[in-house]
């Protein structure tokens, strides 16, 4: 297995910055901004021919009893216990702080191989940088910058030496992604924790606690999935600071990479115009769409049936979706739900076969001509798969590009019944056939005088044949 490196440090000394360089991606938020990050982040890194799992955590408070800070100490050493190696990030200009003495100590106690990492170092002489880091006492120090890479590579190479060469899977992934979305605090990250059988991510009764895209991996019954526990969206409008901001766009990015999106509402508040707006930014993305309604075991009967009205009429739009009435905390409906899940899943990367598409398309119009647009009328002939996720039906045929919407919903409605397409939008397209005539050129008009050169030669023909 590939060794799994933790990133630890108090808060704002780098580690996401360095997590991003290593993984060569920016997928971890990163600002200027104290305790971003909060929750486990996974990526991948490779040192030369040895490859690697990178976690980076969120800034550590060891002296915290309660609250979010507790929680986030909480996931730090949790993440460490399942590690092979600790990077433990300090500040270089900041230079050694009471807090790293008091992290410095948790780390010996907790035996596990650790490397001290001096970052910010850049324009300053190493040795003058390392100097006073030494009274950690956890072993040498080495200068790095995050955010320009100096002496990263190096520690990289020295973190890995005692880690055997391991071969990279090549496979292809052929499990769904799915994106956990909704408004802050319907509890998004407790269903992922409840779907995972751990306590991933942080779980916390404050609005916003999640602020980055963290990519989660588990099995149940033998199958794998990736969760996207993201953040809350909020109205435009009441999106003020830049970090959230930041956030809204991760939570976009990650339903353009998820496969299948959940939708998470809360039962216990009204169904908001922003829970409408993220649904259609998922139908327009294109993904598979399951939508989950939390919070189902704390409302009454009453409560139950005016929810349901208000679903019926703001989320009209989204007929091929499947909704269940779950309990996150408790974790009732779960098993419909991953069921519709993976329902969606393959229904989204469904292969649609030519010849039945056709033969599905020729029935339809046999059963139901398009109505006459102008002077024609609209003739399909054919049609053929032209994309997965979400499913492409492109149909070729005779004045297509006028079709009716009504006509255009009528195809989509028995393509999606004749391959079993729930849970999925489906996009049908239309493309005229080539006219094989139009590519000719017309024949320049005959002059006059050509015109009674050919005339003369006509007459003469005919008087030497006896015509």
């Amino acid at each position: 297995m590939k060794p799994t490196i933790v990133l630890v440090g108090r808060p704002n000394v780098g580690k996401s910055t360095l997590f991003n360089r290593l993984t060569k991606t920016r997928d971890a938020l990163v600002h200027d901004l104290p305790g971003l990050t909060r929750d486990r982040h996974y990526g991948h890194g490779r040192v030369g021919g040895k490859p690697y799992l990178l976690v980076d955590t969120g800034g550590f408070e060891p002296v915290a009893d309660t609250g979010i800070l507790a929680e986030m100490a909480r996931q730090t050493l949790q993440a460490v216990d399942e590690g092979d190696a600790v990077i433990f990030l300090v500040d270089g200009r900041t230079g050694v702080t009471a807090q790293d003495k008091i992290i410095a100590d948790r780390l010996r106690r907790l035996g596990r191989p650790v490397f001290l990492a001096v970052n910010k170092t850049e324009g300053m002489a190493s040795d003058v940088a390392i100097s006073e880091f030494h009274e950690l006492a956890l072993g040498r120090p080495y200068a790095v910058s995050s955010a320009h890479g100096e002496g990263v590579s190096g520690l990289m190479e020295l973190v890995l030496e005692t880690f055997a060469v391991e071969p990279e899977d090549s496979s292809v992934q052929d499990h769904p992604k799915i994106a956990i979305v909704g408004r802050p605090n319907v509890g998004k990250s407790t269903l992922v924790n409840t779907m995972v059988g751990e306590e991933r991510v942080i779980a916390f009764d404050e609005p916003g606690t999640t602020r980055d895209s963290i990519y989660v991996d588990f099995e149940r019954a033998g199958r794998k999935y990736t969760l996207i526990d993201t953040a809350g969206v909020r109205r435009k409008g009441r999106v003020i600071e830049a970090i959230e901001k930041f956030s809204v766009v991760k939570t976009l990015q990650a339903i353009e990479d998820a496969n299948v999106a959940v939708l998470v509402l809360d039962a216990t508040q009204d169904i908001a115009d922003q829970d409408a707006h993220l649904a259609g930014f998922v139908l327009e993305a294109g993904r598979a769409l399951v939508v989950a309604i939390n919070k189902w075991d704390d409302t009454d009967d009453y409560r139950r049936e005016q929810v349901k009205r208000e679903l019926a009429r703001k989320l009209d739009f989204l007929t091929f979706a499947k909704f269940h009435y779950i309990s996150a905390l408790k974790g009732s409906g779960i098993a419909g739900l991953l069921k519709s899940i993976d329902e969606a899943y393959r229904a989204a990367m469904a292969r649609l076969p030519t010849p039945k598409l056709t033969q599905v398309l020729q029935e339809a119009v046999a059963r139901h001509n398009p109505a006459r647009v102008g002077q024609f009328r609209p003739k399909p002939k054919y049609a053929h798969q032209g994309g997965m996720n979400p499913p492409i039906i492109v149909i070729h045929g005779n004045h297509v590009d006028h079709m009716p919407g009504a006509y255009q919903r009528y195809l989509e409605n028995i393509f999606r019944e004749a391959f079993h397409l729930q849970g999925t939008p489906l996009r049908v397209e239309f493309r005229v056939s080539a006219n094989p005539f139009e590519a000719r050129q017309p024949k320049a008009p005959l002059a006059k005088g050509d015109i009674h050169k050919a005339l003369r030669q006509r007459r003469q023909r005919n008087k030497r044949y006896g015509g």
